[in-house]
């Protein structure tokens, strides 16, 4: 079965969506099927081995540049064409990775649109890549907002068509509210054209059913997917640390932990620790509520900076104690709590999204209610009170078996497979 993952990068940006990907195609491989990962926009950003092909398709300067430069589209492709190479937008965008929806109703309109909107040059060569020269049996977006190729393609392209959805829905509420009905009314009727939705958890479809007007479509479910081989770390010695690892962003709700701060004045020798990627625009932001803390809580918060490689990612989480990432998002995956569970370290997380699912499934997470407002100073109360012990032999046991890339690769070729058309 050859399968063209399509994902969208993240310019510049650690995305745990790009990550996701990458790990599925890996995945894909170790069950035999002929994965190809093929980038959208930028190039992916990962911490593990980049499987994507060198090539990126509907480039992100091209698409912009398409929307709000008149004539742009009417270039030859001899002007704009070197736009597309991978180096190139790796560094035009390395410093203007803002992908604040809130700024972007016009542009994801455009794209929604398709080979009917200005971006239909970049379109049609993407289409034509998929239909004429790859030829797979199945094609997989990464997320619904890509879908704008859907009617080009489906002229083209008689194989089956899916939609992997984990988190469109974080960007489409973000837009503003000029943008946000043309968006979803588009988006909405591009998405009947796909042949089924994938999900990783069970709230997530239930979720998008309502939201994307899909009560009638085909779901399935895969697991995630995650590399069970770590690197050597340090033996854990409890401290009392409670630790964040997850991207600084309002959703992800480092506030909440930073807010809770004045916990630690009860607790002494007890320390929040703080890592994950930080992008440019909620540095300040983030700066700001950090040294708040550091003023409740003196020498008691500590930030661990961005991690460049998948080896000072584990080191990091390995120091902590309890890993809690306090969403104000409901998570459609959670791939940290799988990362920490490879080391044998719990999580302190909100009773919403898939974190419950999780917890189920891996017997290792406190849950709180994320609606009293003293829920989640009362859920870090308990675990420094009394630290939970490192389980280093059935958690870890746990992630791989439910998780792991060799285990979960036949669960999603079977899901995948039955989406599969027979010959005409």
């Amino acid at each position: 079965m050859k399968i063209a993952i399509i994902t969208a990068g993240g310019a510049g940006m650690f995305c745990g969506s790009c990550m996701q990907d990458n790990t599925l195609a890996r995945t894909l491989r170790l069950a035999g099927e002929d994965a190809v990962l093929v980038p959208t926009y930028t190039p992916i950003r990962v911490d593990e081995d980049d499987v994507s092909v060198e090539r990126v398709f509907m480039g992100g300067i091209n698409v912009y540049l398409d929307s709000v430069v008149p004539g742009w589209k009417r270039l030859p492709r001899w002007m704009t064409g070197w736009l597309n190479r991978p180096g190139i937008i790796q560094k035009l965008t390395r410093f203007g990775n803002n992908t604040d929806a809130a700024h972007l109703g016009s542009l994801t309109l455009d794209m929604l649109k398709g080979s009917a909107g200005p971006q239909q040059r970049e379109v049609t060569d993407f289409v034509a890549y998929l239909a004429d020269e790859m030829q797979p049996d199945v094609v997989l977006f990464s997320n619904a907002l890509l879908s704008g190729v859907m009617p080009e393609l489906r002229r083209r392209y008689s194989g089956a068509v899916l939609c992997l959805l984990q988190g469109d829905d974080i960007f489409l509420d973000a837009l503003s509210k000029r943008w946000k009905k043309p968006v979803m009314d588009q988006l909405q009727a591009n998405c009947r054209l796909f042949d089924g939705f994938v999900t990783h958890s069970q709230y997530y479809e239930d979720f998008m059913r309502d939201y994307l007007q899909l009560q009638d479509a085909a779901f399935t479910r895969i697991p995630l997917s995650i590399d069970p081989a770590i690197p050597e770390t340090p033996a854990p010695q409890p401290t009392g640390t409670i630790g964040y690892f997850a991207r600084i962003c309002p959703e992800k709700g480092i506030q909440n932990l930073l807010a809770s701060a004045d916990i630690l004045k009860e607790y002494p020798t007890a320390r929040f620790q703080i890592g994950g990627y930080l992008p440019s625009q909620h540095r300040r932001w983030f700066e700001k509520l950090r040294a708040k803390a550091e003023r409740v809580a003196p020498g008691q918060i500590e930030w661990l900076g961005s991690p460049e490689t998948r080896e000072e990612k584990f080191q990091i989480i390995s120091q902590f104690d309890v890993l809690c990432v306090p969403t104000d998002y409901r998570e459609p995956k959670g791939l940290y709590v799988l990362e920490a569970g490879l080391l044998g370290i719990p999580c302190v997380l909100p009773n919403h999204g898939a974190f419950p699912e999780l917890a189920a499934e891996l017997q290792s997470c406190h849950l709180y209610d994320p609606g009293d407002r003293d829920g989640l100073k009362n859920a870090l109360r308990t675990v420094l009170r009394e630290p939970p012990s490192h389980d280093e032999l059935q958690l870890p046991q746990r992630v791989r078996h439910a998780y792991g890339m060799q285990e979960t690769a036949p669960r999603i070729c079977e899901a995948v497979g039955t989406f599969l058309k027979a010959p005409e």
